[in-house]
């Protein structure tokens, strides 16, 4: 049975080839564009099960193809592509929506093991919240079931990785849960990885659910252990 079918954005033709080469090998059905306007298209006329997406791209660059991607669907899992000296662009692009990335140069057999994670984790079966599916907490009010958020700032879609975040904050409320836990449970990575991914979703959690982001009193930082949710909030 063939695999899912995956966009990947990608303007260098070295990296496509052999992007599109291992994919294809390894049963998946790739459509390769190489700038941002072919990139939206393509996303526009057709689903895909994910998106392979250079920061540097001509025209649209990586960050606006991602927001827009991720305005017109919350659920598509976004991989992104970037060099080392991207910095500030990585966390910007995770800001704005991609769940995960990965620096060039890379190996191979760990984009493979990346891509087929995020497509495993998206089919998952949502498992019944020990409560319910709906969770107030401050002002906000989030619906898992439903993948949404009512906040003061506004209503707000919730991505499949933002949910397993909520749902094991909710289930652990007061908990201090440690990096390695939480990226073991959300991403499925080893516990030794090097990635701030895990740093930007809690900003973004902030970003959505705190009154004031830089002072938050749900999504606490436990120097030295990881990170706590608290319903009530920290006074």
């Amino acid at each position: 049975m063939r695999k899912a079918r995956i966009l990947l954005v990608e303007d260098e033709p070295s990296i496509a080839r052999g992007i599109v080469f291992n994919l294809q090998e390894e049963g998946y059905d790739v459509v390769h564009v190489e700038t941002g306007e072919a990139a939206l298209q393509q996303a526009w006329e057709e689903p895909f099960a994910l998106v392979v997406l250079d920061l540097m791209l001509p025209g649209i660059n990586g960050l606006e193809v991602c927001r827009q991607l991720r305005n017109q669907d919350p659920r598509l899992p976004i991989l992104m592509l970037t060099a080392k000296s991207e910095e500030k662009d990585r966390v910007e692009g995770l800001a704005q929506g991609a769940d995960d990335y990965l620096t060039k140069p890379f190996s191979l057999d760990e984009f493979l093991l990346r891509v087929e994670g995020m497509l495993r984790r998206s089919k998952w079966y949502r498992p019944a919240f020990s409560h319910a599916e709906r969770y107030a907490f401050g002002a906000n009010e989030v619906s898992l079931r439903e993948q949404k958020a009512d906040t003061p700032r506004g209503k707000i879609m919730l991505t499949d990785l933002e949910v397993r975040m909520l749902r094991i904050f909710f289930q652990r409320e007061g908990e201090v849960l440690s990096r390695a836990e939480l990226l073991k449970s959300v991403w499925g990575m080893s516990p030794d990885t090097e990635t701030r991914t895990l740093d930007n979703f809690i900003v973004r959690m902030r970003k959505y659910f705190e009154q004031d982001p830089a002072r938050p009193v749900h999504f606490l930082t436990i120097r030295g252990r990881g990170y706590q949710f608290v319903r009530e909030g920290k006074s």
